[in-house]
């Protein structure tokens, strides 16, 4: 139809044509614009009278790579050459012959080249398929002194599988709680993925030959990327938060009761909120479908009771997440298929 209205509208004019042959005339314009640049795009570009010959760039390309001139920038040669009396072209033309012909225009100093890391994306569905673990230092009796606290964790369940005070920051300490922690969970080969930072003593050979013996996948956070280990981190801030907790501690002594009692009270006690305010120990230990059941009986008894407080709907209590992501992937069909993988590994 537009066809026809290019055959009318020179005898009718563009407005005529359209509207006895009902082509809208935006339609038209459209369909004759992408007309003309197809047309413009498969005639070859005519070269400009201005350009350099064959026969001159050539010539300009010998001279850049002569002897003389190969370790100069092509400012350098432009004006030696205009010194002898010489001028081939300008120093834009250089570049662009060095640059586009031939890739001659390059950095020539060693940069660094940073390695690209992968986003960690790893997702656990139940206890004991992903731990995280992370050191924090504890202020001592007097300025600059510390211990250091190693905490592992299940993201799962917020159960601490594992912890230790010490003075120093070392891999053979790492490696003996990591071995202990698996030896009480029962880990099995291939189990368990434990989730580090980039430490020294997270990335040591010590604990990733201890890894690689037990069976333990190992990943390591992003540099610099503090949501690449947000467990760790959030328990840390729990700590640290706690009101018992001190400014600083008298000796490691000190330090070692206090983490005592609140890891006990953080596992058996601390009703957590990214667990359905159940305890770590509820979930870590599959208690928490019995719980789930309670307090839904306790909430249906207090519908029963008085069913206007709910605007006669029966309360359900907050249910158990089903997955924990360290970074969870932004598609849908990712995590279907990393569920999928997980429940047939399992």
């Amino acid at each position: 139809m537009i066809s026809l209205v290019e055959q009318l509208s020179p005898h009718t004019g563009t407005m005529a044509a359209c509207e006895a042959l009902l082509v809208p005339r935006a339609s038209f314009y459209r369909f004759h614009r992408a007309q003309c640049r197809t047309e413009n795009n498969s005639t070859q570009r005519p070269i400009p009278p201005l350009a350099l010959s064959s026969g001159e760039r050539q010539t300009v390309i010998d001279v850049l790579h002569s002897e003389e001139f190969c370790d100069d920038a092509p400012h350098q040669v432009y004006a030696k050459l205009l010194d002898d009396g010489q001028y081939l072209c300008s120093i834009r033309t250089m570049y662009r012959i060095l640059e586009a012909e031939h890739g001659c225009v390059k950095e020539r100093r060693k940069h660094v080249q940073r390695p690209k890391y992968v986003k960690p994306e790893l997702l656990a569905t139940e206890p004991n398929q992903v731990w995280s673990w992370d050191i924090t230092k504890l202020k001592g009796p007097v300025k600059w002194t510390y211990f250091y606290l190693y905490v592992i964790l299940d993201i799962f369940s917020r159960y601490v599988v594992g912890w230790m005070i010490a003075h120093c920051e070392q891999a053979a300490l790492a490696k003996r709680l990591i071995k202990d922690s698996c030896a009480k969970q029962g880990i099995e080969h291939g189990q368990l993925t434990v989730h580090a930072d980039r430490g020294s003593s997270m990335k040591s050979k010590v604990v990733a030959h201890l890894l690689g013996d037990l069976g333990v996948t190992k990943t390591h956070s992003r540099p610099h990327v503090s949501n690449d280990n947000p467990y760790s981190e959030a328990q840390f801030k729990t700590l640290k938060y706690c009101p018992q907790f001190p400014q600083r501690f008298g000796c490691i002594q000190d330090a070692r009761s206090f983490c005592q009692s609140f890891f006990s009270w953080y596992n058996k006690e601390h009703r957590h909120s990214g667990i359905a305010l159940m305890t770590p120990e509820q979930v870590h230990y599959g208690m928490d479908k019995t719980i789930y059941q309670n307090r839904s009986k306790a909430l249906a008894a207090a519908f029963d009771k008085n069913p206007n407080r709910f605007k006669g709907k029966v309360p359900v209590p907050e249910s158990l997440p089903s997955a924990a992501w360290i970074n969870k992937p932004a598609t849908d069909e990712l995590e279907s298929n990393l569920l999928m993988s997980v429940s047939h590994f399992h």
